[in-house]
């Protein structure tokens, strides 16, 4: 997945994926410890797209959205 396409998607469906690879990483690991895994490669991406998220995630909750300025056209001074 590419960061640019993650990026687009809501936070709820970026919570969901991060659910849903944390689930493959642990399988995928389990699988690799009982050699049932044949591509290795699979847990380094899943990882690395886990830490995709996570890190699109924080950012969301650290920098706010874009603020809305408020219209005070219509207002007189005091």
């Amino acid at each position: 997945m590419k960061a640019k396409d993650l990026r687009e998607r809501t936070t709820e469906h970026l919570k969901e994926l991060e659910k849903q690879l944390t689930g493959e990483v642990f399988q995928a690991r389990f699988k690799n410890f009982t050699n049932r895994l044949n591509d290795t490669a699979t847990i380094r991406k899943s990882r690395r797209d886990l830490a995709r998220i996570k890190t699109i995630l924080t950012q969301r909750l650290v920098s706010p959205g874009p603020v809305a300025v408020p219209d005070h056209a219509g207002e007189e001074k005091a």
